[in-house]
């Protein structure tokens, strides 16, 4: 009970080891040459799985990564581990402090990029057939609905690194980005989860089906929002709070557990405990404290569970026999004009001038993680299949890729990225740091 044979567990920490080098080796280069890191971390996968190495020597591949029988599932728990981690990450990099001025940006941009994109991702998939990549869930409906989150979604822990590498992160630019990313994906994870309930027990589409969906998942944000906020302030440091005295790290790594595990139980995505955790966790304690737990939290992640994360989205993909690479050029042309193009409308809507308003369109067009974990979730839960799968995830590593390079190119033109940030001068450094 609770035991794996001593070959067992020799044989799978060398498959993870592999996978976890290769992980950090890959992701090392991309930043060198100043790709987000995520890339070459995904690329990892995709070399050790069935697009390289299982392409040209499967039986090598078959014995590392199904070597005895419940191999799959440890890298499985690995893989859900490495996503709670990354939601977590996610939220402990919300932000709340604006003026007026700002909060009126945000909200238009929010709605800006939410709104049109989603109804225009509705609409595009009844422009073509998608019959050939629905999942074993065979539901059109929820389909539909995760090819609209994935035109309209964006990366709040890709664009902080890229931020953080360009040495931008305190600049008012990014505070409004990351701010429209985080209230930008809560939105989407609802309509996620609502596609994901309906894939669930072969759910059919009733006003009574969206209405227990939408309001389980609402309740559980607002009731985790507002108490969750109220317990934190109280509890965490009263003496007799004994498991903050004796581990700080492991109190919050509880609460991430906890929640996530009741957001399961009431059959609402475990993502959303996760990243409420992150986030009342920002907001109920000091600027000083939550820094700490941010950097201790970042560091057992983004050493371990997010590049293997990754990494193990790329194990899935197989590009030789499962991919349309002219489908997927039509499919990012068409994602990201849509989603840069709401972004500068509304931007010049807002008067903000032609420069900041690409500079916005394409930072909030980033992808990255969330469009990661929308395509993991979408086909864990069947409602894609493999094809389209690797459709998402390289959609989402392409649009991780434009804005480092442009906001990269505008910084060593000596443009200001919006107005308010002027005075701060930044410098790019010639190396990017490790998260």
């Amino acid at each position: 009970m609770f035991s794996l044979t001593s070959a067992e567990i020799s044989h799978f920490l060398f498959a993870m080891g592999c996978l976890l080098a290769s992980a950090h080796f890959l992701g090392f280069i991309a930043e060198r040459l100043f790709i987000p890191r995520v890339i070459g971390e995904v690329a990892a996968g995709l070399v050790l799985g069935p697009t390289l190495l299982g392409h040209f020597f499967p039986e090598a591949f078959n014995w590392m990564f199904l070597g005895f029988q419940t191999e799959d599932k440890l890298f499985g728990l690995i893989y859900q581990f490495g996503l709670l981690m990354l939601m977590f990450n996610s939220g402990l990099k919300f932000q709340t402090n604006f003026n007026k001025e700002d909060v009126k940006l945000i909200s238009a941009l929010v709605v800006g990029a939410t709104i049109p994109a989603f109804i225009i991702g509705w609409l595009a998939a009844d422009m073509f057939t998608i019959t050939p990549y629905l999942g074993s869930a065979n539901n059109p409906l929820a389909f539909k609905i995760v090819i609209a989150i994935s035109i309209a979604v964006t990366s709040i822990p890709v664009i902080s690194k890229i931020f953080h590498d360009l040495g931008i992160m305190d600049t008012r630019f990014s505070k409004i980005v990351i701010a429209c990313a985080g209230i930008h994906d809560i939105i989407l994870w609802i309509a996620l989860g609502f596609a994901t309930a309906l894939v669930s027990n072969a759910s059919l589409f009733t006003a009574e089906t969206a209405l227990k969906s939408i309001g389980m998942t609402l309740g559980f944000i607002i009731g985790t929002l507002t108490i969750g906020y109220i317990l934190l302030n109280h509890l965490t440091f009263i003496k007799q709070n004994l498991l903050f005295r004796a581990s700080n790290l492991g109190y919050f790594l509880f609460i991430m557990f906890m929640l996530a595990a009741i957001a399961g139980r009431l059959h609402v995505e475990i993502i959303f405990g996760a990243l409420l955790a992150g986030i009342i966790t920002k907001l109920s304690l000091p600027t000083d404290v939550s820094a700490s737990i941010e950097r201790g939290i970042s560091n057992i992640s983004f050493s371990w569970f997010i590049p293997l994360y990754f990494a193990i989205v790329g194990l899935q993909l197989d590009l030789v026999k499962n991919f349309n690479p002219i489908f997927f050029i039509g499919y990012l042309l068409f994602a990201t004009l849509t989603q840069t193009v709401a972004v500068y409308l509304t931007s010049r809507f807002l008067k903000q001038d032609r420069l900041t308003s690409l500079n916005l369109g394409l930072a909030i067009n980033d992808r990255g993680g969330p469009g990661i974990v929308l395509s993991s979730v979408a086909f864990t839960s069947g409602i894609i299949n493999q094809e389209f799968f690797a459709v998402l995830v390289l959609l989402a590593l392409i649009t991780s890729w434009i804005p480092g390079t442009w906001l990269r190119f505008v910084m060593t033109k000596g443009w200001t990225l919006m107005p308010g940030d002027e005075s701060i001068i930044t410098k790019l450094p010639e190396k990017n740091e490790k998260t």
